[in-house]
């Protein structure tokens, strides 16, 4: 497995337009919610604690992102919990309303994903790695630690490979 930073530095080179790492701060939660809520049925259990496809893909998801790394593994299985309970409540909504939300939101975040690579010029990086599917919540966060000026040092390493974001098209 490719370590952290050699795979959001490889994402990132599809992601330096600031315009595109703002669409992702609102398409990615988005698909991540209406993609989990749309997993969320069937439910199986009874309580405060049903099993559902969704608790699947989190559990893989946050597996996956602890073993790249702990304290971002962490912050992203609190984040995908919290968006399975947004997901699961959306899920107990009628069917229509479930339906009508899941599949809006995904719709909608993926728009946001394409205006942001219109922007970018650059096609989305899942196209050419189908990992960046996984990664894209993760660059999503670790782009949010930069911001709030965490993780100096692995934004300085990412940026010497994928270069600086900058403001619009090179």
């Amino acid at each position: 497995m490719r370590s952290l930073e050699d795979q959001l530095a490889a994402y990132a080179a599809y992601h330096r337009d600031a315009r595109n790492i703002v669409t992702h701060f609102i398409g990615i939660p988005l698909i991540v919610v209406s993609l989990l809520a749309l997993l969320s049925r069937p439910a199986w259990g009874a309580g405060w604690l049903p099993f559902s496809p969704a608790c699947a893909v989190v559990i893989v998801s946050a597996l996956y992102y602890l073993r790249l790394n702990l304290r971002l593994g962490a912050m992203m299985l609190a984040l995908l919990l919290l968006c399975l309970g947004v997901g699961a409540w959306v899920a107990s909504l009628s069917t229509a309303a479930w339906l009508s939300v899941g599949i809006g939101g995904f719709v909608i975040g993926w728009l946001f994903q394409f205006v942001g690579h219109f922007w970018e010029g650059r096609k989305p990086a899942f196209m050419d790695d189908v990992t960046g599917l996984i990664i894209g919540p993760l660059f999503v966060l670790a782009e949010a630690c930069f911001l709030a000026g965490g993780l100096c040092e692995l934004q300085r390493n990412i940026e010497m490979r994928a270069g600086k974001v900058r403001n619009g098209r090179a």
